[in-house]
C-alpha cells in the first residue's frame, strides 16, 4: 500500500509538472470555441481522476480522500494559485471524532400497558452514534412534539402544553408547509430540532420518518449504510463539538414502524402523517416508557481541507476574502449495489470540485482588477455534517483572514444539455445583483430553486458560512434548454444519488460544466473588484438570525 501511495504521489507530481509545461496562454489565433473545449477537457480529466475507483469513494479520513486532497493541492500549485492553508502549505487540518456503530449495538423497547415491543436494529430503527463515551442508555416517558418547531414570529409552537423535562422527545422531520421558504429551511434542520428539545429538558430523542420522506429516500437505503461511521468536530479537550450530551440517546425510526411508537388511544401514525401534510399536528404525551440504548466504537481522527489563495492587490482590502467552496469527500466503500461497492461521487461532488478548479485557473490568469483576495477550498466532511466547512468558517486560513462572501458548488447534475444555472439563496443578499451581471456576461440564464420543499439552502457547505453571518450562494446546474434535463435530475435522485451508480460513466455535459466555471470566475471578479463587500438584504431572515460573527 505504501508503494501504491508513493506511485500515486509521483503520478500526481508528474501531472503537475505536465500542467506547468502547458501553462502559457493560448495563441491569439485560438478561437473562443477552442478555449471552451479545452476548459471542458480539463474538467473532465479532473472528474475522471477524482471519481476513479483508485480513490475508493473519497470517504473522509481515508487513504482515498487523502489522495484526492493531494491531487487538488497539486492542481492548485500547477496553475499558480498560492498556498492558503496552515504553515505555508495547501492543507488545513480538521480534528474529528469517529464513531463506528456495532452491529446490534442498540436497544429500542416500548413498554405499554398491553405489553412490550422491541424494534429491530437496522430493519426498524437506527441509533445515532454516541460521541460522549460510545455507550449510553435511557429509560423515560415520552411525548410526541410534532416537528419540534417553535417559531414565535409565525405563532407556531409544537411544544405548547407539553412538559419535556425528563422525557424522550418524539418528532417528525421537516417544518410546516405554510412557513415561508427561509423559515421552513431553518426549522427543518435536525440541529435546530435537537437544540430545541434539549433546551426544554428532554433526555433523549426519536426522529420518526414519514411516508412522504421515504418515497424520496427509502429507509432501506439508510439501513444498507448502517455501518458507515459518524463524525463530529473534535475540540481541544478531545470531546465532540456541536453535540447535545444531555440527549443521552438519539434514534431514527422507519415509517413502517411509526405506529409502534405513535399509536395511542384514538391517535395513529397514519393520521399523524396526514396531519403533517396539512400542517395540523398537535403534541401529546405517549403512554408507557421508551428504553433506548446505543453502543459504538469511538476514536479520534483527522482529515484536511485543501486551501488555495489568489491575493488581493489593494492593501486596504486584501485581508477580505471571497471563498469558493466545493466538498471533496463522498461516501467511500459501502454496501454493494449490482456488484459495485465503491460510491465514486462523480456528480457529488467531483464535478463541483473540478468546476471550482477551472474557475480558479481562469481567475489566476485573468487581468480584471482584484482588490480582495480569493480562496478556493476543497472541503472535507460534508457528507458527515458539513464538518470541514464549519471548521474552516470558524478557523479561516490564512490566519486572520476575513470572509466576506461564499460561493459554493455542490452536485451540479449536468446529465442533459442546458442553458441556465440555479443560484440557491441568491435573493438573500446583494450577491443577487452580482450574479445577475455575471450571468449576463457569460450568457447564462439564472433559474429559481426547482425544489424549495427540499430546503437545500441549509443542506450544503454554504450553510456553515451563513451561520457565521457570511452572505452566501449555492450554485447548481440548470434545467432549461432541454426537455430531458428535469427527467435526468429526477432519475439521478431516485437511482444514483449516494449510490455506486454516481460514477464517471454517466453522460456528464462537460461543456455545460465549463460554462458554469466561467460564471464562477465572473462572480469572483465582480466581488473581488467592487469597493463594497456583499451584505445581507435589510430584513432578511438569515441575516437577522445570524448576523456577522454569530456563533455556529
Amino acid at each position: 500500500m505504501r508503494r501504491l501511495v508513493a506511485l500515486c504521489g509521483c503520478a500526481l507530481l508528474a501531472l503537475a509538472g505536465c500542467q506547468r509545461a502547458a501553462a502559457p496562454a493560448a495563441p491569439a489565433a485560438a478561437s473562443a470555441g477552442e478555449d471552451q473545449r479545452a476548459q471542458a477537457r480539463r474538467i473532465e480529466a479532473d472528474v475522471r481522476f477524482l471519481a476513479d475507483d483508485l480513490l475508493e469513494g473519497r470517504e473522509t479520513g481515508t487513504r482515498g480522500y487523502d489522495l484526492a486532497a493531494l491531487y487538488v493541492a497539486q492542481r492548485l500549485r500547477a496553475m499558480g494559485v498560492e498556498p492558503g492553508g496552515e504553515d505555508g502549505g495547501y492543507f488545513q487540518s480538521v480534528p474529528l471524532l469517529r464513531a463506528q456503530r456495532i452491529d446490534g449495538g442498540g436497544t429500542f423497547r416500548i413498554e405499554r400497558a398491553l405489553g412490550a415491543v422491541e424494534l429491530r436494529f437496522r430493519e426498524d430503527y437506527l441509533p445515532l452514534p454516541d460521541f460522549a463515551s460510545g455507550q449510553a442508555e435511557v429509560t423515560a416517558p415520552a411525548a410526541f412534539v410534532g416537528q419540534a418547531v417553535h417559531a414565535p414570529e409565525l405563532e407556531h409552537d409544537d411544544f405548547a402544553g407539553i412538559d419535556l423535562r425528563g422525557k424522550i422527545a418524539v418528532f417528525f422531520n421537516g417544518a410546516p408547509a405554510r412557513f415561508d421558504r427561509d423559515r421552513r429551511a431553518f426549522y427543518s434542520s435536525t440541529r435546530e430540532k435537537l437544540a430545541a428539545v434539549a433546551q426544554r429538558g428532554a433526555v433523549g430523542a426519536v426522529m420518526v420518518s414519514t411516508d412522504e420522506e421515504e418515497k424520496r429516500y427509502p429507509w432501506q437505503r439508510s439501513a444498507r449504510q448502517w455501518d458507515k461511521p459518524g463524525m463530529r468536530l473534535r475540540g481541544a479537550d478531545g470531546g465532540a463539538l456541536d453535540s447535545f450530551p444531555q440527549l443521552r440517546v438519539v434514534a431514527q425510526v422507519a415509517a413502517a414502524r411509526a405506529g409502534a411508537v405513535l399509536d395511542a388511544g384514538d391517535r395513529s401514525a397514519g393520521e399523524l402523517f396526514r396531519q403533517a401534510r396539512s400542517g395540523r399536528l398537535r403534541g401529546y404525551d405517549l403512554p408507557g416508557t421508551l428504553s433506548l440504548a446505543v453502543r459504538n466504537r469511538l476514536e479520534p481522527a483527522l482529515s484536511r481541507n485543501v486551501v488555495g489563495r489568489l491575493p488581493g492587490r489593494e492593501p486596504a482590502l486584501a485581508d477580505e476574502h471571497v471563498v469558493f467552496t466545493a466538498h471533496l469527500d463522498h461516501l467511500g466503500i459501502g454496501a454493494p449495489v449490482r456488484g459495485d461497492a465503491i460510491y465514486n461521487g462523480a456528480l457529488d461532488n467531483a464535478l463541483g470540485v473540478a468546476v471550482m478548479l477551472e474557475a480558479a485557473r481562469q481567475l489566476q490568469r485573468g487581468a480584471a482588477p482584484r482588490k480582495r483576495s480569493l480562496l478556493f477550498v476543497a472541503l472535507t466532511g460534508e457528507e458527515k455534517g458539513l464538518l470541514g466547512a464549519h471548521w474552516f468558517a470558524g478557523h479561516p486560513t490564512p490566519a486572520g483572514a476575513t470572509l466576506v462572501a461564499n460561493v459554493n458548488m455542490d452536485m451540479p447534475v449536468l446529465l442533459a444539455p442546458t442553458t441556465d444555472a440555479i443560484a440557491i439563496g441568491v435573493e438573500h443578499s446583494t450577491l443577487q445583483a452580482v450574479l445577475q451581471r455575471a450571468a449576463a456576461q457569460t450568457g447564462v440564464a439564472l433559474s429559481a430553486d426547482p425544489m424549495p420543499e427540499e430546503s437545500i439552502f441549509i443542506r450544503s457547505d454554504q450553510y456553515a458560512f451563513i451561520r457565521r453571518g457570511v452572505p452566501a450562494v449555492y450554485l447548481i446546474g440548470g434545467l432549461s434548454g432541454s426537455e430531458a434535463a428535469r427527467g435526468q435530475l429526477g432519475a439521478f435522485l431516485r437511482g444514483d444519488y449516494h449510490q455506486p451508480g454516481d460514477d464517471a460513466s454517466q453522460p456528464i455535459q462537460y461543456a455545460d460544466a465549463a460554462r458554469l466555471a466561467r460564471l464562477n470566475a465572473r462572480i469572483g471578479e465582480a466581488i473581488a473588484g467592487e469597493d463594497a463587500r456583499p451584505t445581507w438584504n435589510r430584513g432578511d431572515f438569515f441575516g437577522e438570525t445570524f448576523g456577522a460573527g454569530a456563533k455556529p
